[in-house]
C-alpha cells in the first residue's frame, strides 16, 4: 500500500537543533517504513514570521491537494490558526508539537497570549497531534483543550553508544543547547565560577547564530567571569557524540524543555546530569542519575556540579543509573514506528 504524506517545515531542517533533529530522524524512518515524504518548506522566522513569509506559507499549504495528509512542525503550526481553520475540513491535517510556543522564555506576557490564542485556535481542528513528551500532552490536555484521544506521545529515540569513557585527566562538563536565553548557559556560567576554585573544564555546544544577541552577552559573560581559559563556547558541531563519550558531567540550566533530547543522549552514553527542575527534564531524567535544582538558581547548580566533582562515588553511582535509565529509552525506529501507526489512523 502507497502511503503518503507531506511534512511542512519552517526555517532550516540541516539546522543541528534538537527539534530539527527530531524532525530529520522523523522522517528518514518513515521513508524506510515505506512512506513516500514530501518536504514542503514554509519559509523562516517562525514562530514570529514576517508578513511576506506567513503568505508564502499559506498559499504553499492551500495549494496541496483535497486529502492530502499533512504534517506541520510545531514551530511553524502554532501561528498557522487561518489556514488551518480554512482548510481542516478537506485536507488530514496533524501537528507536531515539541512545545507550546506559549512557553518559549523571554516573551512578553502579550506574546504569550497572543501564541496561546493561535495555537489553541489551530489544534481546535487537526486530526492529530504528534508530541514529543507526556509533559507537552498533559500540557495540552489542560491548556489547550485537546482531547488525549487526539494525541499521540513519540519520544525522541536514542542511539546505543558505549559508555562514556571521560576524559581520564581534568574533568569536563558538557553542555549542549542552542545559546539562547532559554537554555539557561548564562546560569551554568555563573555555577561553574562559583566552583573555579576546583579542578575541571567545560564545553558548550550549540548554535551561536540563531539568536546572536545572547550568544554575544554569553562570551562577554565567559570573559567578565574570567573563564576564557577553562570554558569554550564551541558552537554548532557535525557529530557530539565524541564530546559525549569523552565527558564526565553533562550539565544544561534550561528554563523549560518540551523534552529535551540532550538529556536522553547524556542517559544513554552514561553521564550524571545537573540540570533545572523544569518542564519535561524530571519526566527525563531519573533522580538517581541526575541533580535537578530550581530554575535559575545559580547557587543550587554550583552546589550540585561541586558534589559531583568532588564525590567520585556518587559522581560513578549516578552514571551508572543514567546508563540503565538510557538503556530502556525508546530508540528512533520505535519512535518512527509509533508515528506511522498514528498516521496510519488517519486515513
Amino acid at each position: 500500500m502507497s502511503r503518503s504524506l507531506v511534512f511542512a517545515y519552517p526555517g532550516d531542517l540541516s539546522l543541528k537543533t534538537g527539534g530539527y533533529g527530531y524532525d530529520r530522524k522523523v522522517i528518514d524512518g518513515l521513508r524506510s517504513l515505506g512512506w513516500h515524504v514530501q518536504l514542503l518548506s514554509l519559509g523562516d522566522g517562525f514562530p514570529a514570521p514576517s508578513q511576506a513569509t506567513l503568505q508564502h506559507a499559506n498559499e504553499v499549504l492551500s495549494a496541496l491537494p483535497d486529502r492530502t495528509l499533512v504534517l506541520v512542525d510545531g514551530l511553524a503550526f502554532g501561528v498557522l490558526d487561518a489556514w488551518v481553520g480554512a482548510h481542516a475540513d478537506r485536507l488530514r491535517i496533524v501537528a507536531l508539537v515539541h512545545h507550546p510556543l506559549a512557553l518559549e522564555t523571554g516573551l512578553s506576557a502579550d506574546e504569550q497570549e497572543r501564541l496561546r490564542k493561535s495555537e489553541r485556535l489551530a489544534l481546535e481542528r487537526v486530526r492529530h497531534v504528534l508530541v514529543t513528551s507526556p509533559m507537552t500532552a498533559r500540557e495540552l490536555v489542560e491548556n489547550y483543550a485537546v482531547s488525549p484521544s487526539a494525541i499521540t506521545v513519540a519520544l525522541p529515540g536514542t542511539e546505543r553508544p558505549s559508555k562514556a569513557r571521560g576524559t581520564g585527566e581534568i574533568p569536563r562538563i558538557l553542555s549542549i543547547g542552542t545559546l539562547s536565553r532559554r537554555k539557561g548557559h548564562d546560569v551554568l556560567l555563573a555555577a561553574l565560577k562559583s566552583i573555579d576554585d576546583l579542578e575541571w573544564q567545560a564545553v558548550i555546544i550549540g548554535s551561536k547564530t540563531l539568536d546572536p544577541s545572547t550568544a554575544a552577552a554569553l562570551a562577554r559573560q565567559v570573559e567578565a567571569l574570567e573563564l576564557t581559559g577553562r570554558v569554550d563556547l564551541r558552537g554548532e558541531v557535525d557529530d557530539p557524540r565524541d564530546f559525549y563519550a569523552s565527558s564526565d558531567i553533562f550539565a544544561l540550566a534550561s528554563r523549560y524543555e518540551g523534552y529535551g533530547m540532550v538529556f536522553a543522549e547524556a542517559l544513554s552514553f552514561g553521564l550524571p546530569i545537573v540540570a533545572c527542575h523544569a518542564g519535561a527534564v524530571p519526566d527525563v531524567v531519573p533522580e538517581d542519575a541526575g541533580m535537578l535544582v530550581p530554575v535559575d538558581d545559580s547557587t543550587a547548580f554550583a552546589d550540585a556540579l561541586r558534589r559531583l566533582l568532588t564525590d567520585a562515588g556518587e559522581r560513578q553511582a549516578r552514571a551508572a543509573a543514567a546508563r540503565r535509565a538510557g538503556e530502556a529509552l525508546p530508540d528512533w525506529p520505535d519512535t518512527a514506528k509509533i508515528i506511522s501507526n498514528a498516521l496510519d489512523g488517519m486515513a
